[in-house]
């Protein structure tokens, strides 16, 4: 963690871009997944953004009643 920090204070474009890098990666693995489960059903091909992007809604609403 100190690392990120040092490295946001130091080179904030080259932090941007690994954080930005980050997201990306971790949303396609996320797709990934959501589309290796839901293969069997035969749904079409945008149904596993549509699921990854309605428990992030779930998530985010949570969190906004939990304060």
């Amino acid at each position: 963690m100190h690392f990120l920090r040092r490295m946001q204070a130091e080179r904030p474009v080259l932090f941007w871009l690994a954080i930005l890098l980050a997201f990306w990666l971790g949303f396609r693995i996320v797709l990934f997944v959501a589309a290796l489960v839901l293969g069997p059903f035969g749904l079409p091909s945008w149904a596993p953004i549509v699921v990854v992007l309605a428990v992030l809604v779930v998530i985010a609403r949570r969190q906004q009643r939990s304060r």
